[in-house]
């Protein structure tokens, strides 16, 4: 008889797990912040090109999406007058799978009003050393010092030597192809900096850094501003720690008109690109146009953290159970 009953993590990394649950829960309550629970089921879903959602057929014939975040539900929420609020949920993403990676995940996810992208960093770093500190691990010493910060551009101008921004599209493009051994990979500007950035920077991001400032182009739904030597880039910032990302957070953009231009662009890249195109979700556009407070929001990957803090390589040691045994 097969042995795939069994679960994929020990009994004693789902203890570790519980208790990593309820460090979160402490240190929220602490800080006031409100645990709300949204729907994994949406009419809408991301336009994101990188993001592949998945689709579930309801008896009548309509098609829901399972979320890849709660995101744009939380928005709604803030717009409501929810205050400062978190979620730790279930998060589906179609095709990701690997030793990091599962189908099916678990993410938490807070907002904050009144934060800006620094003052949210500084609680990301708290929270994820307090709950290291209170692990009865002892192989977090990465949480011992402080977390680095570093803009985006000066990561590829230390690590690369090449601005990012100044750079052409065909001397990204080359550098990308130089460093992957990959002459017949055909790229754009993104694609190129995405892939030096997964291929060399993100395993040499050992020690915690955040690296903010990404690409305009790369904004998503964060807020943009103009650097002193007029390139625009957007108030994102990353975690990583031991060359795995961890978290992805934003200076949130407020404006609805904006982020209509945002999605539709997006859906004109997936048409062009032979992806399928995505139904934009109004309702987070409304909310936006009632209102979002100025606010700071992440993502953050809970069972990553995990990960780290109980030392394990793989995505499938700290669940139940995974892609392949569910």
């Amino acid at each position: 008889m097969s042995a795939s009953w069994r679960p994929t993590a020990s009994l004693d990394l789902l203890r570790q797990r519980a208790s990593l649950l309820n460090c979160i829960r402490a240190f929220f309550a602490q800080r006031q912040v409100l645990e709300v629970e949204t729907p994994l089921l949406s009419q809408a879903t991301v336009t994101d090109l990188h993001l592949d959602s998945m689709v579930v057929e309801l008896h009548d014939s309509k098609r829901r999406f399972l979320q890849t975040s709660p995101e744009f539900a939380m928005k709604r929420l803030l717009a409501a007058g929810s205050g400062p609020i978190y979620q730790i949920c279930k998060a589906f993403r179609r095709d990701e799978a690997g030793q990091r990676h599962n189908p099916e995940f678990t993410m938490l996810e807070w907002y904050r009003p009144g934060f800006d992208d620094q003052l949210l960093m500084a609680e990301i770093e708290a929270l994820v050393c307090t709950c290291a500190e209170q692990s009865d691990n002892g192989s977090s010493d990465w949480a011992v010092s402080g977390f680095e910060r570093i803009s985006y551009r000066d990561l590829f101008l230390s690590r690369l030597d090449i601005d990012p921004f100044a750079a052409s599209d065909q001397q990204l493009i080359d550098l990308a192809r130089q460093q992957t051994a990959s002459d017949h990979l055909t790229l754009s500007r993104d694609d190129a900096l995405n892939l030096l950035m997964a291929v060399v920077i993100e395993p040499a991001l050992q020690a915690p850094v955040f690296v903010t400032d990404f690409p305009a182009s790369q904004a998503s739904l964060a807020a943009t501003e103009l650097t002193d030597d007029g390139h625009r880039v957007a108030r994102r910032f990353e975690l990583f720690i031991r060359g795995m990302e961890i978290a992805n957070g934003y200076l949130e953009l407020t404006d609805a008109q904006e982020q209509a231009r945002r999605f539709a662009a997006d859906n004109q890249r997936r048409e062009q690109g032979g992806l399928p195109v995505q139904p934009v979700d109004e309702f987070l556009l409304a909310a936006l146009a009632s209102g979002l407070p100025d606010c700071a929001g992440v993502a953050l990957g809970f069972d990553r953290l995990l990960m780290l803090i109980s030392d394990r390589q793989r995505i499938a040691e700290v669940i139940s159970f995974d892609d392949n045994n569910a």
